[in-house]
């Protein structure tokens, strides 16, 4: 497959009321905000079963219905719930939840199928050898990793190849330079990172009071990046990124972005947008690249931070 550099996240359009949602959302906006994205020819879009217990895939599968654009549609699985809205971990479902996901969103294969956590451990060669028969029957076409070790790539490499890996990267989330993304490029594995700009951290809009007005249901309000003292640091690299994108006339988040696609062993990132207008304000990060000079001001930025 061929990427666009940045992807259509659609973990916040899931919606409220459940585990890890971000507040309520309307899915008017959320369509909107697809339909703005493949418009302007983003090709492809991640999603998750998990993502508002189904009801992401069903949005994404209704935007899909009113767009003539084509894009890539990638899900993940091994997070499933009953009637309580409890999340339960598990890779013994996966080909029931791949039939579920094909009918939520509508299509009649999906391009990247990816499992969403490696938990529990002991069943990731059982999960691993269902997702290559789900290839080998057609129902997926490619298949990937998500949250996984180097560890736990090698033991799913003995199965079957593995097309991506997907994992958190961001300026305030490194823990991927020194094994995992090296691994990944020595194998041949694709990377598609999410939360670049960490969950909306490094977006520019964020403030101390806009984290304290968060609704119950928005799981940011219990992280760690969100609290102080990280809280007052993470806005301040904020504001230094806006510096960098202003001559340039772009957002702090298409800088933070664009930090994460130079490493040339990301292949391109995931974006969450809730509304056309985010959209909007994210689409240059498809092509902004940061100068030497500004990767070193961000470098001497996060030196002296740690």
């Amino acid at each position: 497959m061929a990427l666009t550099a940045i992807g259509f996240g659609a973990w916040a359009i899931g919606g409220g009321d459940w585990q890890f949602a971000w507040g309520h959302q309307e899915d008017k906006e959320s369509i909107e905000a697809i339909l703005r994205a493949l418009d302007a020819g983003i090709n492809w879009i991640d999603t998750a079963a998990v993502y508002g217990l189904g009801h992401s895939e069903e949005v994404v599968g209704q935007a899909l219905k009113q767009s003539s654009a084509k894009p890539y549609v990638f899900t993940k699985c091994s997070m499933t719930w009953g009637e309580d809205r409890k999340i339960v971990q598990t890779m013994k479902k996966i080909r029931e939840e791949a039939e579920a996901s094909l009918r939520r969103l509508g299509v009649d294969v999906i391009d990247l199928y990816q499992i969403h956590w490696p938990v529990p451990d002991n069943e990731i060669e059982e999960g691993w050898t269902t997702m290559a028969e789900l290839q080998r029957e057609g129902k997926v076409r490619y298949i990937g990793a998500s949250n996984f070790s180097v560890a736990q790539m090698e033991r799913a490499l003995k199965i079957a190849p593995i097309t991506s890996l997907q994992p958190p990267y961001s300026m305030l989330n490194r823990n991927v330079e020194a094994e995992i993304l090296p691994f990944c490029a020595k194998h041949g594995i694709g990377v598609i990172n999410y939360s670049p700009m960490q969950s909306g951290l490094l977006t520019g809009a964020m403030t101390k009071e806009r984290v304290q007005q968060m609704p119950k249901d928005d799981f940011r309000r219990n992280a760690k990046q969100f609290q102080e003292p990280l809280l007052s640091r993470n806005l301040e690299l904020a504001s230094l990124l806006g510096e960098i994108g202003a001559p340039h006339g772009v957002s702090a988040g298409v800088v933070a972005i664009a930090w994460t696609l130079a490493n040339p062993a990301i292949t391109a990132a995931i974006v969450g947008g809730r509304s056309g207008k985010q959209v909007d304000g994210i689409l240059p990060a498809a092509s902004f690249r940061l100068s030497e000079p500004e990767m070193k001001k961000v470098a001497d930025f996060l030196a002296s931070h740690q």
